[in-house]
């Protein structure tokens, strides 16, 4: 187990291309799988490898986000030693870099007694096992080592995520993004593993000189001077920063092969517990190949969809490959074809919304159709 380690979620993310479910919460609160948030993933990720020690990094925006995590209860992190801390910044519309809100609280990274650090972002989704990452890092001996994945899909996914350019040792050479212009491709998890005096020294050398605004390019462009490796991820992954890749991972979890291993290949996929009761299905709905959360009412028609907690779904609807988030009311006869909708929506009776699986429609929160 990873004890002397310390976990990172470094939350200062793109979310240009999914501003429409992030104008209310921070990327990282968005649900997803019916009852799950996408923070969830990273911190089982860390839990699950034995950290015990993690610190959120978040702007504004975060009510959602610090409500869901709580005291880090779900992950067995509300202890008296150590356990979750969350560092919320930003104010009106003045937002940090990474580097200058780690800086702000390096009393945090000085107190910490773990000697080592991995940091990670939120919205690279996948089940990873640490252990295995830290045991390549430790025997190779690097200042760091960031985990990859190797894909064949690169012109349709993983658009402008960080490329790897590695020699025949997985060393790192050079890092640029994906243009969607090749499919075999090395995408950078943005997941990095080092010593702890290393990251401060790198964070007091970015705020000293102002020359790099993230750890990530504080890395990335001083390849000459650390020797970076890279460690190879094989499982399921997916980057949430657009509603495309949004959707398309909800889309993909229907899967029973994607579901299993990214709920329990390394260890189960925690998150915040409500009490609600059973979903209730009534003698006229029909459910097929959905995911449906508890303390729903269904008595349309839902196919092919993730339908979140508190959703009515009155007789005569029709719901097909869409993303329906909580406490939303689908009323009689309406039909909603590849549709994202966010939470607290009111679709009225006989309302038709048609979206595309490749651009799907999204339906902002609260909003009455």
């Amino acid at each position: 187990m990873l004890n002397n380690y310390m976990g990172i979620l470094n939350l200062n993310e793109n979310e240009t291309n999914i501003i429409s479910l992030t104008k209310n919460r921070p990327l990282a609160a968005i649900p997803i799988a019916a009852r799950y948030r996408i923070i969830d993933f990273s911190l089982s990720n860390m839990v699950n490898s034995g950290i015990k020690n993690v610190g959120i990094f978040t702007q504004s925006k975060s009510r959602s986000l610090v409500d869901h995590v709580g005291s880090g209860r779900p992950w067995d992190l509300d202890r008296r030693l150590n356990g979750l801390f969350v560092f919320n910044f930003g104010i009106s519309n003045v937002s940090l870099n990474d580097t200058e809100m780690l800086w702000n609280n390096m009393e945090y990274l000085y107190r910490s007694k773990e000697k080592n650090v991995i940091i990670s972002p939120s919205y690279m989704l996948g089940n990873i096992d640490y252990l295995a990452a830290v045991k390549y890092h430790e025997e190779n001996k690097k200042d760091v080592t960031v985990i990859y994945k190797n894909i064949n899909s690169g012109s349709k996914n993983f658009l402008n995520c960080d490329v790897l350019n590695l020699d025949e040792n997985n060393s790192v050479l050079s890092v640029g993004k994906n243009l969607g212009t090749y499919n075999s491709l090395n995408i950078s998890m943005e997941m990095f593993i080092m010593k702890k005096e290393l990251l401060i020294s790198l964070i007091n050398k970015c705020m000293q000189t102002g020359s790099y605004k993230t750890i990530k390019d504080a890395i990335y462009k001083n390849l000459n001077d650390l020797s970076v490796t890279a460690y190879e991820f094989k499982g399921y992954l997916q980057c949430i920063n657009s509603i495309n890749a949004y959707y398309k991972t909800n889309m993909d979890i229907l899967s029973l092969k994607i579901t299993k291993e990214l709920f329990f290949s390394n260890g189960p996929i925690y998150t915040k517990i409500k009490d609600e009761p059973p979903t209730k299905y009534s003698s006229d709905s029909q459910v097929k190949n959905s995911m449906i959360a508890d303390g729903c009412i269904i008595e349309g028609i839902v196919e092919n969809s993730i339908i979140s907690r508190g959703v009515f779904v009155h007789k005569g609807a029709e719901i097909k490959n869409s993303v329906i988030l909580q406490n939303c009311e689908i009323k009689e006869n309406s039909k909603l074809f590849n549709v994202i909708i966010d939470k607290n929506v009111i679709v009225n009776k006989g309302k038709q919304l048609n979206g595309d699986k490749e651009f799907p429609l999204v339906i902002e929160k609260r909003a009455l159709f």
